[in-house]
C-alpha cells in the first residue's frame, strides 16, 4: 500500500515534508495475547468503519452531552442535603478539595483515554487485554442502573401528566387514597408529636422514636404505643401522628406500595405506560447514536438551568426563603474534624462527576482525534459541582418557605432522594399561586435532567457491545432497539406495588463498591502498566498539550490512594439495605450482594480467559496480555502510523509488539521510506 500526499495530507505534512511516499510492508508476529478471543472484533481504522461508528457533529454536542450526563438527579436531591448535614458552607472545603485531587484528574484520564482509543468501554481495553473485564464491569453497572433509572423517569412523566390539572391531586386530603392521618400541614403535626414523645420521661431509650429521613420519603415518625399508654393519658397515640397529603399521594396513589419486597403485588398500569413512554423517548433520541442525542442535548442540557434560575427567583421572593438559604450555607467549622464529613464529600464527588461508569469513555470515543479534550476535562467537573451548589440555593429557598408555612424547624422539613422530588417539593409547590404551572416547570426540569444521564448510561451499554461484536455493528439500530426492549422488561418489577423496594435494592448495591474497584484498576492499568509517560505522549499527539505535572502526580499516586480511601470509607459505613423502617429479608440482601459482585467478577474471570487463550509459557502469556494488543492505538489511518513512529521514542511499559495493519489486524505495519 502506498500513502500519497493527496490521499493523506495531514500524515504527509507530518512525516513527509519533502513530498516523498511511504511504502508499507507487512510481517506476522510470533505470538501475542489473543485480544479477540471473546469476540469477533472486526478490523479497525477503515473509513467505512469510522463513518459507521459516527462522531459528534459539533464541539458543543460533546460538551453539552458531558454536562447533561454529569449533572444528574443527585445534584438536585442529594448534594444540598449532604451540605446541610455536614457543616453547611464548611462542607464546601472538602467537597472542592476532592474535586481537585480526585474528580477532575480521573475525569481527564477517562476523557483522554476514550478519545485516543475511539472505542467503546469493552473494546478499548486492547490497551491491556488482561484487564478487559473492566469494560464488561462498566457495561454491567451501566446496564443495571439504566433499568431502574428509567423507572424514576417514568415516575416523573406520571407527575408531569398529573400536573396538567387545575388543582394538583396531592394538594388536599379529601381523596379516596387519603387516610384519617392526612393533613396539609403534616410536618407541623409531626413536630408536635415529636415534642410530645420527648416530654415522656419514663420512655425507654431503645424503643424511642424511629425517625429517619429516608431515600424515598420525607420525615416519618413511629412510636412504641405500648410503652407510652397511660403515661401520656392518650388511649391511642397514633391520633397525633399525621402525614402530609403529598406523602400519602406518593405512597398510597402513585406507588400503591405493598408491605415489603416479598409482596410484589400487581403491576401499576399507569406507571407501566409511563415506563413504555420513557423507553420510547430514550430509543428515538439514541437510535442514530450521537447524531441524534447530540442534537437533543441542546435543549435537555440547557433547559434545567433555565428552570433552576426561574425557581430561584420565585423561591427567594417567598417568606422564609432567606432563612432556608442561611441554614444551608451557615458554616459549622467543628464538623471538619469529623472523618465522616470528609468521607461523604469524597464519595459525593466520586459519584457526581460520573467516573467509572464507562459513559465518559463512550462520549469521548466519538470525538475527533484532535479535539481539545484537555480543556473540556477541566470545564465539565467545575460546571457540575457549581450546579450542585446552585441547586442548593433553589432547594433550601423552598424548604425555608415550607418551614415558615408550617411553623416547623427547617431540619424537620429537610429531605433527600426521591422524597425531596416527589414529596417535599410537590408539597411546597401546592402552596404557591398557579401551582400547576410551577409543578409542570419543576417536573419538566427533573425529566430532562434524568433523560440526559440516561442517554450517557444507555449509550455506554450500546457502544460496549456494538463495538465489541462485529455482527451487532452492522445492525446497530436493531441492537439498540433490542437492548431497550430487554431493559424495559427487566424494569417491570420496579412498577409493581412492591417495585420501590426492588428499585431501592438495586440502587443500594449496584454501584456501591464496583465503581471504586474499577476506577482503581483503571488508574493502575493506564499509569503503571501502560505507562504514564506513554499516556502523556498520547495526549500530546491528540491536543498538542503536555498535561500539568499536578495531574500526572494525581494519576499515579494521589487519585488512586484517594479512591482506596473512599472504598474503605464505604465498607466501614455500609449498612444492610432498608426502606424507611422496613428491614429487608436475608434473601433480598443476598440478591443485593450478587448485584454488587456482578460487575466485579468479570475482572478476574476475563483475565483468566485471556491468559488461557494466549500462547507460550505462563510468563510469555502474562507479558503479552499486559502489553497493548496489536489493535491498540488511534482509530484512523494517519494517526495510527504516527502513533507507531512515536513508540520509538516513548514505548509502552510492556512493549507493544507491533501496530496492526488497518485492514488486516494479523499483519504489522512496517514503514520503509521510498524516496522518489
Amino acid at each position: 500500500m502506498v500513502i500519497r500526499e493527496d490521499h493523506c495530507p495531514k500524515l504527509a505534512q507530518h512525516l513527509l515534508p519533502d513530498h516523498t511516499e511511504i511504502q508499507l510492508t507487512c510481517s506476522k508476529p510470533s505470538y501475542s495475547c489473543e485480544q479477540d478471543s471473546l469476540s469477533d472484533t472486526p478490523s479497525i481504522g477503515s473509513s467505512e468503519d469510522s463513518d459507521a461508528r459516527g462522531t459528534w457533529t459539533g464541539k458543543l454536542d460533546f460538551i453539552l452531552s458531558c454536562i447533561g450526563y454529569a449533572v444528574g438527579l443527585g445534584n438536585i436531591w442529594r448534594f444540598p442535603y449532604l451540605c446541610y448535614r455536614n457543616g453547611g458552607g464548611a462542607f464546601l472545603i472538602p467537597y472542592f478539595l476532592f474535586l481537585v485531587i480526585c474528580g477532575m484528574p480521573l475525569f481527564m484520564l477517562e476523557l483522554c483515554f476514550g478519545q485516543f482509543g475511539s472505542l467503546g468501554p469493552i473494546s478499548i481495553w486492547r490497551i491491556c487485554p488482561l484487564f478487559k473485564g473492566l469494560g464488561y464491569g462498566m457495561a454491567i453497572i451501566a446496564g443495571i442502573v439504566v433499568i431502574y433509572y428509567n423507572v424514576i423517569i417514568a415516575w416523573t412523566i406520571y407527575y408531569l401528566y398529573l400536573s396538567m390539572n387545575s388543582v394538583l391531586p396531592w394538594s388536599s386530603c379529601n381523596n379516596t387514597w387519603n387516610t384519617d392521618q392526612c393533613t396539609k400541614d403534616g410536618w407541623q403535626h409531626q413536630n408536635l408529636a415529636q415534642n410530645l414523645v420527648d416530654n415522656v420521661t419514663q420512655f425507654d431509650e431503645d424503643s424511642s422514636i424511629n425517625s429517619t429521613i429516608a431515600y424515598t420519603s420525607a420525615t416519618t415518625i413511629g412510636y412504641n404505643v405500648t410503652e407510652m399508654t397511660n403515661l401520656t393519658g392518650m388511649t391511642n397515640l397514633t391520633e397525633a401522628i399525621k402525614t402530609t397529603s403529598s406523602q400519602e399521594f406518593w405512597s398510597n396513589y402513585v406507588l400503591q406500595i405493598s408491605s415489603g419486597i416479598e409482596e410484589p403485588g400487581s403491576i401499576r398500569s399507569e406507571l407501566l405506560i409511563c415506563l413504555v413512554l420513557a423507553w420510547i423517548l430514550v430509543f428515538f433520541c439514541l437510535f442514530r447514536g450521537v447524531k441524534t442525542s447530540g442534537k437533543v442535548v441542546y435543549f435537555s442540557a440547557t433547559f434545567p438551568y433555565l428552570v433552576l434560575v426561574i425557581l430561584l427567583i420565585r423561591g427567594v421572593t417567598l417568606p422564609g426563603a432567606w432563612e432556608g438559604i442561611v441554614f444551608y450555607l451557615t458554616p459549622k467549622w467543628e464538623k471538619l474534624t469529623h472523618f465522616k464529613v470528609w468521607g461523604e464529600a469524597a464519595t459525593q464527588i466520586f459519584y457526581s462527576v460520573g467516573m467509572g461508569w464507562g459513559s465518559i469513555l463512550t462520549f469521548a470515543s466519538y470525538n475527533r482525534f484532535h479535539h481539545n479534550c484537555y480543556r473540556d476535562a477541566i470545564v465539565v467537573p467545575i460546571i457540575n459541582c457549581g450546579t450542585s451548589v446552585f441547586a442548593g440555593f433553589v432547594v433550601f429557598s423552598i424548604i425555608g418557605f415550607m418551614a415558615h408555612e408550617t411553623n416547623t424547624p427547617i431540619e424537620e422539613v429537610v429531605s433527600q432522594g426521591p422524597g425531596l422530588v416527589f414529596i417535599v417539593y410537590p408539597e411546597a409547590v401546592a402552596k404557591l399561586p398557579i401551582s400547576p404551572f410551577w409543578a409542570l416547570l419543576f417536573f419538566s426540569m427533573i425529566f430532562t435532567i434524568g433523560l440526559d444521564s440516561q442517554f450517557g448510561m444507555f449509550e455506554c451499554v450500546v457502544s460496549s457491545f456494538v463495538d465489541e461484536f462485529a455482527v451487532l455493528r452492522r445492525h446497530k439500530l436493531l441492537a439498540t432497539g433490542c437492548l431497550a426492549v430487554f431493559m424495559f422488561v427487566l424494569g417491570i418489577p420496579c412498577v409493581t406495588n412492591g417495585g420501590v423496594y426492588v428499585l431501592q435494592l438495586m440502587d443500594w448495591y449496584a454501584s456501591a463498591f464496583s465503581l471504586m474497584v474499577i476506577s482503581i484498576f483503571e488508574t493502575v492499568v493506564i499509569c503503571w502498566i501502560y505507562g504514564v509517560d506513554r499516556f502523556i505522549e498520547d495526549i500530546r499527539m491528540m491536543v498538542n498539550v503536555t498535561p500539568n505535572r499536578f495531574f500526572v502526580v494525581c494519576w499515579t499516586v494521589i487519585t488512586p490512594v484517594t479512591i482506596v480511601g473512599i472504598l474503605l470509607f464505604t465498607f466501614i459505613n455500609h449498612t444492610p439495605v432498608s426502606y424507611n423502617s422496613y428491614p429487608y429479608p436475608d434473601w433480598a440482601i443476598v440478591v443485593g450482594w450478587m448485584l454488587a459482585l456482578a460487575s466485579i467478577v468479570p475482572i478476574p474471570l476475563v483475565a483468566a480467559i485471556q491468559l488461557t487463550k494466549a500462547k507460550g509459557t505462563f510468563k510469555q502469556r502474562l507479558y503479552s496480555c499486559l502489553a497493548p494488543s496489536p489493535e491498540w492505538g488511534p482509530y484512523k489511518v494517519e494517526q495510527r502510523i504516527a502513533y507507531k513512529k512515536s513508540l520509538e521514542g516513548v514505548p509502552t511499559r510492556y512493549r507493544q509488539r507491533y501496530v496492526a495493519d488497518l485492514v488486516h489486524p494479523e499483519r504489522e505495519i512496517n514503514t520503509e521510506m521510498a524516496y522518489k
